[in-house]
């Protein structure tokens, strides 16, 4: 007769038997220099007796995890991204990880590109800023093994780790800005429309200005990638019709600083003739050229947790059940919003 299953052993029971802390036992079993050698041994000793066995691959002992986390992010060169891989980055050395950038404009391709990675055995895990809602992407967080930390973005039946904030809150407030402001002919000029950021802030936008009575017109709905181009070429086409809107509600600050480079090129005063609000709220955001209105995720503070995440998940949480951490955001009233124009 074969009794109960045996718990697996963790870095935790490892740590109680040595007596020092778990990550004191994560950095011995990864060969960190940072672990005296005498206690790397009294770590690797109680170890074999305890029958531990790391996680990722099932790897023995002598191989043990690779310490490498990925960041995959969509092109490196837009400025959402640098501030967040710098979190992601500290974060991750501070728990004793390398980090390794993939860069999906020139590095890979989405989901495809994402499982390569992981499948080559040089990292334990990737923190994912770029998930998109498309079959693809759905099969490699459901079907991959390997831990992924979705960040900023997410797909929620994948049931993974995620760190987001509260985007349709964040839409929410955008409209009651421009609607207090007086505002009635508003434009939306969104980012990705498969992407949950997108669904999600436009969602809390209608949602809001319905509330406030007031309705979305087609006409002036755009959409596009995240970036400069997208903001630029939507706001001069909204700009050139006959009747254009007074204010724009931008999918992130990228394409609302394309779209204040628009209204400069035609000659539009920011805010008096048109307000812009941006989302995401990323350092050029606040400098004195842009002082962009935006709704304010804390990027810092989402890249930090995803790390963290994703290294609990790595060392000690195969199989828990998936995390998902929302932050609130908040409103930052800058230059670029104000009363419409009085005809």
């Amino acid at each position: 007769m074969t009794g109960a299953r045996r718990p697996r052993v963790t870095s935790r029971d490892i740590a109680r038997e040595v007596g020092v802390s778990q990550p004191t036992v994560s950095r011995a079993l990864r060969g960190d220099p940072r672990v005296a050698p005498a206690t790397a041994a009294l770590v690797e000793t109680a170890a074999r007796r305890l029958g531990y066995v790391p996680i990722a691959a099932g790897r023995s002992l002598s191989t043990r995890r690779t310490g490498t986390a990925a960041i995959v992010v969509a092109d490196i060169t837009n400025p959402f991204y640098p501030e967040l891989v710098d979190a992601l980055h500290g974060e991750l050395a501070r728990a004793g990880y390398r980090s390794v950038l993939l860069n999906e404009r020139t590095d890979g391709h989405g989901a495809e590109g994402i499982r390569s990675l992981l499948r080559s055995g040089v990292v334990d895990g990737v923190i994912v800023a770029t998930a998109t809602i498309d079959d693809r992407t759905r099969r490699l967080l459901t079907d991959e093994r390997a831990p992924i930390v979705q960040l900023i973005r997410e797909v929620g039946e994948a049931l993974r780790d995620a760190a987001v904030c509260d985007n349709r809150g964040g839409g929410e407030l955008a409209a009651e800005l421009l609607a207090g402001l007086g505002h009635r002919r508003i434009a939306v000029v969104a980012g990705a429309p498969d992407a949950s950021t997108t669904r999600e802030r436009q969602a809390g936008f209608a949602t809001a200005l319905q509330r406030l009575g007031l309705s979305l017109d087609p006409d002036l709905q755009r959409s596009g990638d995240f970036a400069h181009h997208t903001g630029y070429g939507a706001c001069l086409e909204l700009l050139d019709l006959p009747e254009p809107p007074t204010a724009l509600f931008c999918g992130n600050d990228v394409i609302a600083l394309g779209a204040l480079d628009a209204a400069r090129r035609r000659r539009i005063a920011v805010p008096d003739r048109l307000s812009i609000v941006g989302f995401d709220d990323i350092s050029l955001a606040g400098w004195e050229s842009f002082r962009l209105t935006t709704v304010r995720q804390p990027l810092a503070e989402m890249a930090h947790e995803a790390a963290r995440t994703l290294v609990w998940r790595i060392e000690e949480a195969d199989d828990a059940p998936p995390r998902r951490t929302v932050f609130p955001v908040e409103l930052i009233q800058r230059a670029t919003t104000g009363p419409p124009a009085v005809p």
